[in-house]
């Protein structure tokens, strides 16, 4: 089949590699929004041809978007209205419930599938793109029941061929656990590495006294900000209830210091040692 990727960054980009790598995908179709990035793209083998939008997708027996929440909505609507009745399209955003409330009384809606491949990494770009980057991970698809029976069965198999599990949940669902889970990390990246880089004037100091703990913290502080921004805007309800909760916790640790309160530091982290029970 020929798949068209609007969006040859890690996700997309990656995308085409285990789509091709695994034979499904016969011919991959770039869009994206610089010539740099789709002529980079076509040198690392990503895809075989890039092309404008409306040209892609005619050619395409299935769309892939993965490109910013805050772009994705207008170019959904754009490629459901140029499609036929043959054609699917399915994106991979980390927000669902604006999405899919835009496209929702769509006369194509049946032919759209709202996913979230649960995998990322702090780069961007096509360079960024990896083989077997989905193996082992999960995706959750929103809303499967207004899919249609083909379009739902033939992504998930994508899905499935490339090593992934599938969960299934409402949008709004989907918005709140990606907050408590996958957007909150990332603010508090951002925000650490900006305590670090305010307080911390010797950039040398930095680099030769951060340790794994440091280092595995503030990873996610590095991700491209045209892409989390938008998240969190998009999102800014349940991540402004989450960050109110991070906040709480915080103070709770710099009660216990202000104290001196021992115990109370304590339970505080054996509270949070509960975690072990769930990622191993």
């Amino acid at each position: 089949m020929t798949i068209t990727v609007i969006g040859v960054g890690l996700i997309g980009g990656s995308m085409a590699i285990g789509l091709k790598e695994l034979g499904i995908a016969k011919k991959v179709i770039g869009v994206g929004k610089t010539t740099a990035s789709l002529e980079k793209a076509l040198q690392l083998k990503i895809i075989d041809e890039a092309l404008a939008l409306d040209e892609a997708v005619m050619q395409a027996d299935i769309v892939y978007i993965a490109i910013p929440v805050d772009a994705t909505v207008d170019i959904a609507i754009r490629v459901l209205d140029m499609i036929s009745d043959k054609q699917i399209v399915v994106d991979a955003g980390s927000n669902k419930f604006t999405l899919c409330d835009a496209i929702k009384d769509h006369p194509r809606r049946k032919q759209f599938v709202a996913s979230h491949p649960m995998w990322g990494t702090e780069f961007s770009g096509p360079e960024a793109a990896v083989s077997g980057a989905f193996s082992g991970r999960a995706c959750v698809v929103c809303e499967k029941n207004k899919s249609s029976e083909t379009a739902l069965n033939t992504v998930e198999k994508l899905y499935k061929d490339l090593g992934m599990h599938i969960i299934y949940m409402s949008a709004e669902n989907h918005d709140i656990h990606a907050a408590y889970i996958s957007h909150i990390s990332h603010i508090t990246s951002f925000a650490l590495a900006n305590t670090v880089l305010e307080k911390e004037k010797e950039e040398d100091a930095i680099f030769e006294m951060a340790g794994g703990g440091f280092e595995s913290t503030v990873r996610l502080a590095k991700s491209s900000p045209a892409m989390w921004a938008p998240i969190f805007m998009q999102n800014k309800e349940n991540v402004l209830d989450v960050l109110n909760e991070h906040i709480s916790q915080l103070r709770k640790f710099k009660a216990s210091l202000e104290k001196e309160n021992m115990d109370y530091l304590v339970e505080l982290i054996e509270n949070a040692n509960k975690i072990k029970r769930i990622l191993k």
